[in-house]
């Protein structure tokens, strides 16, 4: 009885075995089809150098020169900015340079008479003369003095505008990610801080090696290698 007993268990065990191995199968199978939520964290765009990039492009720079009514002449502080205006054209431009006069305002005259003390200060500077360009722009109030202008375009290295709040730093707090505008105020910072735009483009040429020097250094390493590379 006892041998019959176990051949019969055996034999019911083969014959369950197969429907238990196809169901595991198919619920293997439809596992696959559940519909789960992922979150891929490297695919959110949270660098800040990509949401607030450098862009080479080109700008107008403008210094301006305070004229009162009374002036007659560029005083000393007059003079130090329209050669500080000089200097940065030397360094980041070649073309025109615009000396803008203001139309409307109540010391019109004495701007347009000190323009021309402008031009002969750039032009002692090394500005070509047939590089100024003399106009006019209308004054933003008939009732408020409004300076000369200096204006040239350049190649210059810059980021958008800061300030950008387009959401709650606080509704995405969970997700640990950057609010919009953050890193802007550096990027900025940065940008304004590149002299040469084509830096970042391209390396600058080298220059050529000191023959001289490069002889003084090889022989004091043939004299005295093991004191230049230490105990080591």
């Amino acid at each position: 009885m006892n041998t019959q007993n176990s051949t019969y268990s055996l034999g019911a065990l083969r014959r369950l075995a197969g429907p238990v191995a196809m169901a595991s199968l198919a619920a293997v199978l439809l596992s696959g089809c559940a519909n789960r939520q992922h979150v891929i964290v490297g695919s959110i765009p949270d660098d800040y150098r990509t949401r607030h990039p450098i862009i080479i492009s080109e700008k107008e720079h403008t210094f301006d020169v305070p004229v009162s009514s009374s002036d007659r002449k560029l005083t000393q502080s007059m003079r130090e900015t329209v050669r500080g205006a000089s200097d940065r054209y030397h360094t980041m431009a070649s073309g025109a340079v615009t000396v803008l006069v203001p139309t409307g305002s109540p010391n019109y005259g004495a701007a347009s008479l000190i323009a021309r003390e402008v031009v002969d200060i750039l032009v002692s500077d090394s500005v070509p003369r047939h590089n100024i360009i003399m106009a006019s722009y209308v004054a933003p109030s008939p009732e408020i003095d409004a300076p000369i202008r200096i204006a040239f375009t350049a190649t210059t290295a810059a980021t958008g505008p800061c300030g950008r709040w387009s959401e709650d730093m606080l509704a995405n707090a969970d997700q640990n990610r950057n609010y919009e505008n953050f890193g802007c105020s550096s990027q900025h910072n940065l940008a304004a801080q590149i002299e040469n735009p084509g830096d970042l483009l391209n390396p600058r040429g080298m220059t050529s090696i000191d023959a001289e020097r490069r002889g003084a250094v090889v022989e004091a390493y043939r004299a005295n290698g093991a004191a230049l590379l230490g105990d080591d």
